[in-house]
């Protein structure tokens, strides 16, 4: 194991293997008043929904849930809701910070934070923010750059990523600079529909990982949604690694085959002591 750590260690450091970051990287983070961050589905879904269960069928994936309370209270309650959620006070989880140390230059974070980009704010970076249901183009992203002086983001044309000596993408959206969130059915099957058109991903970042690896910490492959997702932002790569002591079901067998990632059968908090 400490072996396999190290390579990854390397491979981070020399960008040849590409962080990528899901909901369980918070499992073990609380808010400041003890509140439980949301590491799930199910715990997002409790949080989004005042701590009560909905039905079997709302529980079986976040996405859905939420579609349910944007289809009950409109769009914007559940965008609020999410600012709610990811702006509360909290600290970054511990690999967040490990893995910033290796210094990679693209970051994939799939979550709804602010805590990398808060790690980032005293040294320049990229930032580029997924987006759905978009109404006057078919780009699902938009991108900034961050002035480290003035403390704040603002918008860059796609060009300024060339020679961006660090890119964090967020392709699920962000508190910050202005609260935007994929969260919904509805948002998924719009961001999905255009990134399989080629409209998801900045060409650069296309460029870029191609024959790449992932670290996968936090993610699960358990759902449709997420196995999508993960696609088509790791579109060309070479291999990887994903955390996970739990069983597997068929179909996250074959998404791990098909795309040739190492099992490291561990739990991510036992990950994170041998890392850090």
């Amino acid at each position: 194991m400490n072996e396999t750590i190290e390579t990854i260690k390397k491979e981070l450091r020399n960008q040849t293997t590409v962080p990528y970051f899901g909901l369980g990287i918070f499992e073990d983070t609380k808010t400041k008043e003890g509140e439980q961050m949301p590491y799930d589905s199910d715990s997002m879904i409790l949080m989004m929904n005042n701590g009560r269960a909905m039905s079997d069928r709302l529980m079986f994936e976040y996405s859905r849930a939420a579609m349910h309370l944007e289809q009950r209270r409109g769009v914007e309650y559940i965008q609020q809701m999410m600012n709610w959620i990811y702006t509360k006070d909290f600290k970054p989880a511990p690999l967040h910070k490990a893995i910033l140390d290796m210094q990679p230059r693209y970051i994939i974070d799939t979550n709804r934070d602010s805590k990398i980009q808060e790690l980032l704010s005293y040294e320049s970076h990229m930032l580029v923010v997924g987006k759905s249901r978009i109404l006057d183009n078919d780009y699902r992203y938009e991108i900034f750059e961050w002035d480290v002086e003035n403390q704040k983001y603002f918008q860059v044309e796609e060009s300024a990523l060339d020679d961006a000596p660090k890119i964090l993408f967020k392709p699920m959206g962000a508190p910050i600079p202005e609260p935007s969130f994929v969260i919904s059915d509805a948002d998924y099957v719009d961001w999905l529909t255009e990134a399989m058109g080629g409209f998801a991903v900045p060409a650069v970042l296309k460029s870029y990982r191609k024959t790449k690896k992932y670290l996968f910490l936090g993610t699960a492959f358990d759902r449709d949604t997420d196995r999508m997702v993960a696609n088509e932002l790791t579109l060309d790569l070479e291999g990887g690694y994903f955390v996970n002591e739990k069983p597997l079901s068929k179909k996250e067998k074959k998404f791990i085959d098909k795309h040739n990632l190492e099992l490291i059968e561990i739990s991510l908090s036992d990950f994170t002591k041998a890392f850090v």
